[in-house]
């Protein structure tokens, strides 16, 4: 087997439009969750949200592709414009036919969806824009990466609800890891803020109406955001060869069913996951000094994280730290695990930890160190991204120090 390095990041979501400005955020602490600003938003009961904020599209695309590309898609091409111009790697030859792209989505193009739907059925349209279909598919902003960068190799979309940019990770490194492409482009993307985004979300009466604070007694609920995060996936070797700037290595991964209950978390599926990471991954629960939780804000996840966590990493996890930093971008549904690795890096590589936000009042039943409301500096080797998805999908990602 081969060793995964990650060579390049790129970002834009409510805390930032690059990894810079999404790290000094995350480092501060600072709140990207506020008012949100849209169409028909006065019909919602759900009125905030960790929105991407001064993102001029009509600047980054030309017309065309601006009839191509659902906001979905126009976050995968920023961010992935940021990550692969980081690695320095151009694609042509015998690297572009066997390097490709896996993302994660849960929804793709809601927000054509959205638009569409209100031009025939508000406003009596007859007929919709031809391209309504490519633009709204969970593979578009894979397709246009793979375009726009000549990959040749394989390329296509995971969609499991909140694990879906994990999954697309996870099966990117297994694919450099066994030697079926030296390079894949991967994370995942998230546009459902937008009025039949929210509405929907709104039915299952999860959402909190002033704030994500996860982890904290009095949480109320999860905060939707959107954004997208985008890595490069590199064989190890071909990236020291070239002399790359290795961000972290991607040591292991699992996935897991809970095989229980379409919305409910179980303990002991997100428990076989995270222990799952660390045998594939070859390092003992002593050596995770972080965990970038799944720590959704609502009473039932984040209970049950911590239930599993506990079970894991047995009296080890009272030296873990653990946080949300949904509590800070909001939860990009599809998106999430991918922007939530980039505080694993900076954990690995900068050795500062992002801390979970607006902790008010300690739960008996989160009785671990959930980093709140300031971050810390500490060293760490070994880290762990969560994702527990609503059906029941565990994904979990161990990085390691370079």
């Amino acid at each position: 087997m081969k060793r995964v390095v990650i060579t390049g990041a790129g970002t834009i979501n409510a805390l930032g439009h690059s990894v810079a400005e999404t790290l000094e955020a995350m480092r501060e602490g600072r709140c990207g969750i506020g008012e949100l600003d849209f169409r028909d938003v006065d019909r919602l009961a759900i009125k905030i949200g960790g929105q991407v904020r001064g993102f001029e599209a009509e600047g980054r695309f030309n017309r065309q592709q601006m009839a191509l590309y659902d906001r979905f898609t126009q976050f995968t091409l920023t961010a992935a414009r940021e990550a692969i111009g980081q690695s320095g790697l151009e694609f042509s030859g015998e690297l572009a036919a066997r390097s490709g792209v896996v993302l994660g989505t849960a929804g793709g193009g809601v927000s054509t969806w959205d638009d569409n739907y209100r031009l025939v059925y508000e406003e009596g349209k007859n007929r919709v824009h031809p391209f309504v279909v490519p633009k709204l598919m969970n593979n578009a902003a894979a397709s246009h990466v793979s375009m726009e960068w000549n990959l040749k190799g394989p390329s296509f979309t995971v969609a499991t609800a909140c694990a879906s940019s994990n999954h697309a990770m996870a099966q990117a490194f297994q694919m450099v890891r066994y030697g079926m492409s030296p390079v894949m482009i991967t994370g995942g993307s998230e546009s459902m803020l937008c009025f039949g985004g929210v509405k929907a979300w709104e039915g299952l009466r999860v959402m909190s109406k002033d704030a994500c604070r996860p982890f904290s007694a009095n949480r109320n609920g999860m905060v939707q955001g959107e954004g997208a995060g985008i890595f490069v996936f590199e064989e190890y070797e071909h990236a020291k060869a070239r002399g790359a700037d290795i961000l972290a290595e991607v040591a292991g991964f699992a996935m897991t069913s809970d095989a229980a209950d379409i919305v409910m978390p179980s303990k002991q599926g997100a428990a076989r996951a995270m222990a799952g990471a660390l045998a594939d991954a070859g390092v003992n629960r002593d050596e995770v000094g972080y965990i970038n939780a799944h720590g959704t804000g609502t009473a039932a996840n984040d209970k049950t994280e911590c239930a599993a966590v506990a079970d894991v990493f047995g009296p080890h996890a009272d030296n873990l730290m653990i946080s949300s930093t949904k509590s800070m971008h909001g939860h990009l549904i599809g998106g999430t695990g991918a922007v939530e690795l980039l505080a694993c890096i900076m954990a690995l590589r900068d050795g500062v930890i992002a801390p979970t936000i607006g902790y008010e009042e300690p739960d008996p039943e989160c009785a671990l160190d959930v980093v709140p409301n300031e971050a810390r500096e500490a060293k760490v080797n070994v880290a762990l991204s969560n994702a527990f998805a609503f059906g029941g999908m565990n994904a979990v990602l161990a990085l390691r120090k370079v």
